[in-house]
């Protein structure tokens, strides 16, 4: 498979980045954070109990900065050098791509068949390429659609590797006109190109209204008489490339899957959905890699699986096989996500410099024989074979079916996979449809280590962090690549109820790992967890119990200018937390700005981390709560996701420039009468009653003594800093329609605010 000369250049080199400059400005503020608990240590002696709480808090926040400075002491990514494969490598190995939608109406299918049509046509060999779409909603429009999406790929396909198309998903590719300079055939092809995308989408949108092909053709008949909930298993191959030599104008085998669910068993989310994905991929090409790609993630870089095989084929020319996968940072195109690129590039990349990139669940190649569960130490020197104690342990019959269920096809293809050999090429894909069914079964994985110790884990919503700890635990690394152009865009929740509802379930799905047997606390010590990655996963797994701090230092300023005590006690104390403060802004911005966001992106990141903080992550607590008395089960809420409208000239008077142009309502944040929002109305409500109390307080000392003292000066910055970060619940206050806070929610929160002032002024009012 590969080239034996040690004298060509490398196909990746990993790249160390170290900024001593940053390294003192995080332990600067590491020791300003130290130096303010010690000052509230001495202040203890007072036995205030805001003094407490704040210093619980602001313990808190230090152990989360002292991680942060862990994780980024040494940030690293790899730079592939796909143009070099073809002189490396004379055989590319085979991908199995995966998708996963769940609704049709949350995901429209248009969306879906998007990203199918970018994965079909990324920059690889078509016969070593297969895309397999899991459709948990058994949903006949989305089968329609892949079904149309099949035959317009066949043109699609072609067109894009003939004229080295970079955007390789319709619905972007044809937002722009190329320029007029491009020859006439290629503007003939475009425009050909262009109708036929505009038919197809014609055809999905007709569909969604019309069900008259549902009866008209037999291979629907399938889906009769079914429900999300509650069918058989569905394997139908779509398209089968029989051409097989990798020719430009074929396209990847294409397979839909839609496994077997009963209202009775518990079907393990998207978790469950991936095990599937892979046992029937394993039976029907067995691929020794898996992209896996959400199905709002079009490929925006055509050399993606290109880039990824250069750090596994670098890795086994050099005999160093213990890279377990290799994820892209995940970019979006419709929304702010300003705040993630940063975390990504900052915090993402510091990661990386320890064990490895940490699974974000879409846009990451999996090495197939990692995921069926073996170690590190599992493997021979050379990192390719199996040891002979492993050999005795994972290849014997009996540990096979145990491990891997009962179907003969099935085992078969492990040992195949484990000892990287290939399945049998001379088969059809439908000759495994009958072995496709049988494991895609609800009651196939009784009794396996299927979701434990095997594939995708369950136990939590945030199946990619859990399953990401598992790998790393055996030892395993990964590598983290970011190019640029990126290599997936997806689409984002706007901010409002969409976003809350996802930031719930990650907060409460990452409690759910940081509690289980397999939280870092424990693999540090009795797995391969390295000490500095063990403490990457504890500073995302702790996201949901951040919320209590920061829902509290959100109200003691409040609380402290009721109740005329001092927050932030004059002298020393004040110029610390003045300092971090200060410090802290200067540095968020100067990592925002040096990516390229302005000062409005930066401001509106703040916000949303407080907000989300307060009013989503908060909601993650009781979740787990109620888990672990057995009163409930954490459920998988599946976001909503959008696109923009792809239309004709003809059809729109406005140019596409301006069709891709936000409107007055960018931005803007939604709300609507669930929960969410009521700690977020409720501490603005809080702050700006404090606010006012302070005010007239000041007015009155003006007027009597004809000067006014600064006592309580600190804790209405404090409160003035609140309500700017909570700015959309202020604006929110004075909106209608979905940009307002509804009523109901602002008497609920208004009646607790008044409940806050009465508490806080207990002590005046006796």
């Amino acid at each position: 498979m590969a080239g034996s000369s040690s004298s060509l250049p490398p196909l990746c080199e990993k790249i160390s980045y170290k900024n001593y400059f940053l390294r003192a400005v995080d332990l600067t503020i590491l020791g300003l954070l130290f130096s303010l608990l010690l000052h509230r240590i001495l202040l203890m002696k007072q036995s205030d109990n805001v003094c407490v709480v704040a210093f619980l808090c602001e313990s808190f926040f230090t152990f989360v900065w002292l991680i942060i400075t862990f994780i980024k002491w040494s940030p690293a990514e790899y730079k592939p050098y796909p143009d070099r494969l073809d002189e490396r490598v004379h055989d590319l190995p085979s991908v199995d791509m995966f998708l996963t939608t769940a609704d049709p109406v949350k995901e429209p299918p248009i969306l879906v068949v998007n990203t199918v049509l970018s994965l079909l046509a990324v920059n690889y060999p078509a016969n070593k390429l297969a895309c397999y779409v899991s459709d948990d909603g058994c949903s006949p429009l989305t089968y329609f659609s892949l079904k149309e999406a099949s035959k317009f790929a066949k043109i699609w396909v072609p067109f894009c590797k003939k004229y080295n198309v970079r955007v390789r998903a319709p619905f972007r590719y044809f937002l722009n006109r190329p320029a007029a300079t491009e020859s006439s055939e290629f503007s003939k092809d475009w425009d050909m190109m262009k109708r036929e995308y505009e038919k197809l989408c014609r055809k999905v949108e007709d569909a969604t209204g019309d069900s008259h092909w549902l009866d008209a053709d037999d291979d629907f008949e399938a889906f009769s008489n079914t429900k999300p909930n509650d069918h058989s298993t569905i394997v139908k191959v779509v398209w089968e490339n029989k051409g097989g030599v990798g020719d430009e104008k074929e396209v990847p085998h294409f397979v839909y899957i839609s496994r077997e669910k009963r209202p009775k068993y518990f079907h393990n989310y998207k978790a469950g959905a991936m095990n599937v994905l892979v046992r029937v991929s394993g039976l029907m090409t067995n691929a020794p890699y898996m992209l896996n790609v959400d199905c709002d993630m079009y490929v925006n870089e055509a050399d993606v699986v290109r880039q990824a095989m250069c750090i596994f084929l670098q890795n086994s020319i050099s005999n160093s096989n213990n890279c377990a996968f290799v994820q892209y940072p995940q970019d979006f195109y419709d929304s702010n996500a300003d705040e993630l690129a940063v975390l990504q590039s900052y915090i993402g990349r510091g990661v990386a410099g320890i064990q490895g990139s940490i699974y974000a669940g879409s846009g990451c190649l999996h090495t197939r024989r990692v995921m069926y569960g073996i170690s590190l130490d599992d493997l021979e020197d050379d990192g390719r074979s199996l040891s002979s104690v492993a050999t005795r342990n994972y290849l014997a019959e009996e540990n096979l079916a145990r491990e891997f269920g009962n179907s003969k096809e099935m085992v078969t293809s492990v040992v195949n996979a484990l000892q990287r050999k290939s399945n049998p090429q001379h088969s059809s894909l439908t000759d495994f449809l009958e072995a496709a069914q049988e494991v895609g079964h609800c009651d196939y994985e009784n009794q396996t280590s299927w979701g434990k110790t095997i594939g995708w884990l369950y136990g939590s919503t945030t199946e990619d962090v859990h399953t990401s700890l598992g790998i790393h635990s055996r030892g395993w690394t990964s590598s983290y690549i970011s190019p640029d152009p990126p290599a997936f865009l997806g689409v984002m929740p706007s901010g409002g109820p969409e976003a809350m509802v996802q930031q719930r379930r990650w907060a409460a799905g990452l409690l759910e790992v940081l509690f289980n047997k397999r939280s870092p606390l424990i693999g540090v010590f009795f797995g391969k967890l390295r000490f500095r990655q063990s403490l990457a996963y504890l500073y995302i797994l702790t996201w949901g119990l951040r919320s209590i701090p920061e829902l509290f230092y959100c109200l003691l300023p409040a609380y402290c200018l009721l109740h005329t005590s001092a927050l932030f006690p004059k002298g020393v104390y004040l110029g610390i937390i003045v300092t971090l403060v200060g410090m802290h802004c200067l540095y968020t911005l100067w990592e925002f700005m040096s990516l390229g966001f302005s000062i409005q992106s930066w401001f509106v990141s703040q916000s949303f981390w407080r907000i989300k903080s307060t009013c989503s992550w908060l909601f993650g607590i009781p979740d787990i709560i109620l888990k672990f008395l057995g009163i409930s089960e954490t459920v998988f809420v599946v976001t909503k996701k959008t696109m923009p409208e792809i239309r004709s000239e003809s059809e729109s008077g406005k140019s596409q420039q301006e069709d891709d142009c936000p409107n007055q309502n960018s931005g803007k944040f939604e709300f609507d009468g669930s929960f969410y929002f009521l700690p977020g109305t409720f501490i603005i409500f809080v702050n700006l009653a404090a606010l006012v109390g302070f005010s007239v307080d000041l007015l009155q000392q003006l007027s009597y003594s004809h000067g006014g003292s600064s006592s309580g000066m600190a804790e209405a910055c404090g409160c003035v800093l609140v309500v700017m970060l909570f700015h959309p619940f202020l604006m929110g206050m004075f909106e209608k329609g979905k940009y307002g806070i509804p009523l109901s929610t602002l008497s609920i929160a208004a009646f607790l605010a008044v409940l806050f002032v009465v508490f806080s002024l207990g002590k005046l009012v006796y």
